[in-house]
């Protein structure tokens, strides 16, 4: 039985977690150093942004993760090190002041950063915050690091399960930053995932690749895809269970452990989009197969049209069917059947590819709830996905246009 629980990533046996501000960031309020270790080196695995532009941490990460394992993730935000003429020395010096100041091998180190892209990043705030960020290393130290990666997110995205593997009790634990440029594909935001779990680094990788497609792959807020995002999971064993090396009952209780930690951050990051005031999620059922029912929902979920309606809690269902009629699918169009839902109700809006009657007052009451469910029916076979997104907001424009000024 998988269980919610406190602790986020140090919920895992053996992880500690530490946030402090270093000067990176001009706001002292905010922290912009964030650390996690395992007492062991642990078996790790990671996926890295589809964009070309890559920044420098995720080339030094992948360097560092050939051999499958790790011990530490480093993170700063408030500068990506990203398009930095010097950015892999300026990462694998990062690595090196934590390998100086812990018992950590350098390559046993993930970096990461967030932030501004084509800006220097200046090593002296963070030599002097790696003290501090190691001082400060805690079972408890969970907020702390989510904080730390947090750019314009405004709250942390933190979260635990527990459940039972070969009798012994496992844990997975996760943070995640995610607020704007945030589009499928992954990886368009940054997670880092603990596990006491034993599990081989190859299906450590199998599984976090077969999770992203129906999890972080279906996340979007504004369509644009980061230069610097990633996903790592370090899995160090403590708990004690048999390892997983092959794909039997134990993997796929893991898999369905992890599936509840990463989508829980999934709509964690969807609903604090930049400016956003609600939670989207689009639900295809009755596809024709999976792949149609992902070319559906994430259309339907980056239409900037259809964002606008749900910020205005205007029941415009016409911009749903034009959503799918782009998104590329094989679908036929005058079987498809559209509803709304939230916490006030739900209404039929579409059926058979047309309109139908129905109450805009009732429309509107539902659609100005928080959390929206846009529920899409093919009406042509049994696949069913869903993808998460937020509305388009005034906000999102002024949050974006002094972002770096």
């Amino acid at each position: 039985m998988i269980q919610f629980i406190e602790g986020g990533i140090c919920a895992s046996k053996g992880f500690s977690a530490s946030g402090v501000h270093c000067g990176i960031r001009k706001s002292q309020r905010k922290k912009d150093l964030a650390l996690i270790v395992s007492e062991v080196k642990a078996n790790a695995a990671a996926v890295y942004t589809t964009n070309l532009v890559k920044g420098a941490p995720l080339l030094v990460t992948r360097s560092h993760l050939t051999d499958g394992h790790a011990q530490a993730i480093l993170c700063n935000s408030g500068n990506a090190n990203t398009c930095n003429a010097n950015g892999v020395e300026v990462a694998e010096k990062m690595c090196e002041m934590l390998a100086a100041a812990y018992p950590v091998a350098a390559e046993d180190v993930v970096i990461a950063s967030t932030g501004v892209i084509g800006q220097p990043l200046d090593l002296e705030p963070i030599a002097a915050g790696i003290g501090p960020l190691v001082a400060g290393l805690s079972t408890e130290g969970c907020d702390a690091a989510a904080e730390g990666i947090m750019t314009t997110d405004t709250i942390r995205k933190e979260v635990a399960v527990s459940f039972e593997l070969g009798g012994k009790v496992c844990h997975i634990g996760g943070i995640a930053k995610g607020s704007g440029m945030i589009h499928p594909n992954m990886a368009t935001m940054l997670v880092f995932l603990t596990s006491d779990v034993a599990i081989s680094p190859a299906l450590l990788q199998k599984a976090i690749r077969e999770d992203i497609a129906s999890t972080f792959n279906m996340v979007s807020v504004d369509g644009d895809t980061s230069t610097n995002d990633m996903l790592v999971l370090m899995a160090n064993g403590l708990a004690g269970n048999p390892e997983i090396v092959e794909e039997n009952a134990d993997f796929k209780t893991f898999m369905e452990a992890l599936g509840t930690v990463t989508v829980a951050l999934c709509r964690m990051i969807a609903g604090d989009g930049e400016g956003a005031t609600k939670l989207l999620e689009c639900k295809v059922s009755s596809a024709r197969d999976l792949a149609t029912a992902r070319t559906v929902a994430k259309s339907v979920i980056t239409s900037s049209l259809l964002k606008a309606a749900m910020f205005g809690a205007d029941a415009n269902w016409g911009r749903v069917l034009c959503a799918i009629g782009y998104s590329g699918a094989d679908v036929d169009i005058n079987r498809i059947d559209v509803r709304f839902r939230s916490p006030a109700g739900e209404i039929l809006v579409c059926q058979g590819g047309s309109g139908v009657a129905f109450s805009e007052e009732k429309a509107k009451t539902i659609l100005l709830e928080r959390d929206i469910e846009i529920l899409v029916d093919l009406n042509d076979g049994i696949a069913e996905s869903c993808a998460w997104g937020c509305d388009l907001t005034y906000d999102y424009v002024r949050i974006n246009g002094d972002y770096r000024t």
